[in-house]
């Protein structure tokens, strides 16, 4: 296996652990409106990466991204998916919608793999396709059965794999890339707090410096795991960065169930059941790929 691709392993997993963790951390604001919790998770990221890019010394290459219209025009329109899916993070957290959030983030994957194809002219195993085959199956049974569709997962799902998408077919480096799409959502971030944010968070002055400790936190919150995708995205097959995206999902079902008892219906288990065998059949196809891999190396 290349060192590259390694690398690209590691970043992944912990971009997905970090993001499965996320509920605990978004929980401890949930008092506040999820559009100022996500102003603040803007405006914390970009200064974070501000200070981060000034000390490596990389700002020449912001320079050249805001010089570059067509790329700075990919990235106006990834930061506003980037800042769509933060937002509807954040809400379904605090809404009690920590479930529709993990399944969001089971499918995502799945849509990796339909995106990977038509864009970027991966190759699918059989395997592959049945998976992708289970996951709509079960989709389509709620839907029909229960006369509902999983809106919130979906837009989480669609929201955040396109704009991997876009992160990777962008000649970009991780940070100065996530710079510019936090430079793009923060003047809107700033008036948002600045003239519409009401909690009795909205002045930092007056509140405890724990308080401040978590709203100042949701920048690292944010930045650190997505840096990591971005590297584990350039560094991997979009197909293949799927088979690890089931970690972040799994650990907030866990929460949701067995910490925050969110209700979990015989609508759940049909589309979950569905889900998981979807990413059980994908999984031992990517095991058995990465096998002959080893074979061939």
């Amino acid at each position: 296996m290349k060192l590259e691709t390694k690398h690209g392993m590691i970043y992944a997993v912990f971009a997905f652990v970090m993001w499965g963790l996320a509920p605990l951390f978004f929980k401890q604001l949930q008092f506040m409106p999820s559009l100022e919790i996500l102003a603040h998770r803007v405006i914390w990221s970009a200064l974070l990466l501000v200070v981060i890019i000034g000390l490596r010394k990389n700002l020449h290459k912001v320079k050249a991204i805001l010089t570059d219209p067509k790329t700075l025009l990919v990235l106006v329109i990834s930061a506003t998916l980037l800042g769509f899916n933060w937002w509807l993070f954040i809400w379904s957290i605090n809404n009690d919608h920590i479930l529709d959030a993990s399944l969001g983030y089971y499918i995502n994957p799945l849509l990796n793999i339909a995106l990977g194809t038509l864009f970027l002219k991966e190759r699918l195993s059989k395997l592959q396709y049945a998976a992708v085959a289970l996951a709509v199956v079960g989709v389509m049974i709620q839907v029909v059965t229960f006369g509902s569709f999983p809106i919130i997962a979906f837009s989480l799902a669609i929201s955040f794999a396109i704009y991997g998408l876009i992160r990777k077919l962008a000649a970009v480096d991780a940070m100065p890339g996530l710079l510019i799409e936090s430079l793009v959502l923060i003047l809107p971030a700033i008036v948002y707090w600045y003239g519409f944010a009401d909690s009795p968070a909205a002045n930092l002055l007056e509140n405890s410096w724990y308080l401040n400790a978590l709203i100042i936190g949701a920048g690292l919150v944010t930045t650190a795991p997505l840096l990591c995708f971005v590297e584990a995205a350039r560094r991997l097959e979009y197909s293949t960065l799927g088979f690890f995206q089931y970690i972040g999902p799994s650990i907030m079902f866990m929460f949701a169930v067995f910490y925050y008892h969110e209700q979990f219906d015989q609508e759940r288990w049909v589309t979950f059941g569905f889900i998981w065998a979807a990413l059980v059949v994908y999984s031992y196809s990517s095991y058995r790929n990465m096998k002959k891999l080893k074979v061939t190396l």
